[in-house]
């Protein structure tokens, strides 16, 4: 759902790039990138290649598995003809690190004819969990970043992690609401909650010393519940890619995701699912 109240189109690009110089405990997409930098222009004729052959769209987002304004990763001479390439567009959806929001951002987003909404990672407000994530981030960080961003009319969307390791499930679901109340108090207007998959080894390593266990869907529904029951200025949306994995009920895992898929489309709270299964709340 767009700010407006409609669903609308997305086209996205997941752009091939070198890994992200950050390495966050918890992100698994170094998996997919390159063993050296890209050279100038590389990059535009990935984008030149994707725009020429998916339908038409009222939004892009540029996904590079890493930081669109760090210059290793998005070259500066080529940010002008991608600006060039996107006027087509009503809104460009970028991602990028609190710390490179910076002059950077405000000259990209003159060169586009449409709006800059910029993603950025918050994870969480844990006061102890977040600096064990290598996140290389603060609170005040973020805040910095975002209230820069607002003021030159540069949206702002962030992700939170739901239940990311050294928490329980209670204690998950509590600050992935806090995380988002956060979010939204410093200006964000978008907040998609992610659970926090394993897949990257650190994961799984953590698992195997009880430091991490995958959250459950009742609980992802549970922070939608939460931040939907009442209207809000703002949008949130949960995560779905491999929902079903997180279901501990083979009978209600269908019909739970649905309902969540309808939270994301309308941002208001269907009936609940009605189950026999008992989901437990904290481990």
């Amino acid at each position: 759902m767009a700010e407006h109240g409609d669903v609308v189109d997305v086209a996205t690009i997941f752009l091939t790039n070198k890994e992200c110089p950050y390495r966050c405990l918890m992100c698994d997409l170094w998996k997919n990138t390159l063993d050296v930098p890209v050279r100038d222009g590389d990059i535009v004729k990935q984008m030149r290649y994707a725009l020429e052959r998916m339908p038409d769209a009222k939004r892009l987002k540029l996904y590079n598995s890493g930081n669109f304004f760090d210059a290793n990763a998005i070259p500066r001479r080529d940010r002008i003809e991608i600006a060039t390439l996107c006027k087509r567009f009503e809104t460009v959806v970028v991602e990028n690190h609190p710390s490179l929001c910076n002059q950077q951002c405000i000259e990209f987003r003159d060169r586009l004819d449409g709006n800059l909404e910029i993603a950025m990672g918050l994870e969480t407000v844990h006061p102890d969990v977040l600096p064990l994530l290598n996140k290389q981030m603060t609170l005040d960080g973020f805040r910095d970043a975002t209230e820069l961003l607002c003021k030159n009319d540069i949206s702002v969307r962030a992700f939170v992690l739901l239940k990311p390791p050294y928490l329980n499930e209670r204690e998950g679901v509590e600050w992935a609401a806090k995380s988002v109340e956060f979010a939204v108090g410093c200006g964000v207007s978008c907040v998609a909650v992610i659970p926090t998959r394993p897949g990257n080894g650190a994961i799984e390593l953590l698992a195997e010393r009880g430091e991490y266990s995958p959250p459950r869907l009742r609980s992802l529904e549970s922070v939608l519940e939460q931040e939907l029951a009442v209207p809000k200025t703002y949008r949130v949306f949960a995560d779905l890619w491999d929902a079903e994995t997180f279901s501990s009920c083979n009978e209600c895992v269908t019909a739970r995701i649905e309902r969540i898929d309808q939270m994301n489309l309308t941002q208001t709270v269907p009936p609940p699912v009605q189950c026999h299964c008992v989901e437990v709340d904290s481990v």
